[in-house]
């Protein structure tokens, strides 16, 4: 009889678990704070704005170097196009994990899941 209450109970454990971990989307908010602004600037212009430029552009020093260019991430189609789970997930596993160019870096073992998000929530500001 208990193995059959714990058989019933441990998976309505693990769902509600589940359910109350943040996903990746959920970790950024609709109303970021300042200082997870403050943040995400400091990470992107430290990791980032080396080929992506100081404003997102796709400008940046090292961008004329690679083919393709970086991507121009203050583009309004871009930003409307892109979740914040794919932005993350981009940022995480690099180019190639997602799809795309092999010479965007995997950062997911550099930056950590809050400086990610923080990332994530500069790059929204990049809008033109």
């Amino acid at each position: 009889m208990k193995r059959l209450a714990w058989a019933l109970a441990l998976p309505l454990a693990l769902a509600c678990h589940r359910a109350a971990t943040p996903s990746a989307s959920a970790a950024v908010s609709a109303r970021p704070s300042m200082y997870e602004q403050q943040i995400g600037k400091q990470v992107f212009h430290h990791y980032c704005s080396g080929c992506h430029g100081d404003g997102g552009q796709g400008d940046g020093f090292n961008a004329y170097n690679l083919d393709p260019h970086p991507r121009d991430l203050s583009d309004p189609k871009f930003q409307k196009s892109k979740s914040n789970a794919d932005l993350a997930d981009a940022i995480r596993r690099g180019g190639s994990g997602v799809g795309l160019s092999a010479l965007m870096p995997p950062w997911g073992h550099t930056l950590d899941a809050r400086q990610i998000d923080a990332v994530v929530v500069y790059i929204r500001t990049l809008k033109k």
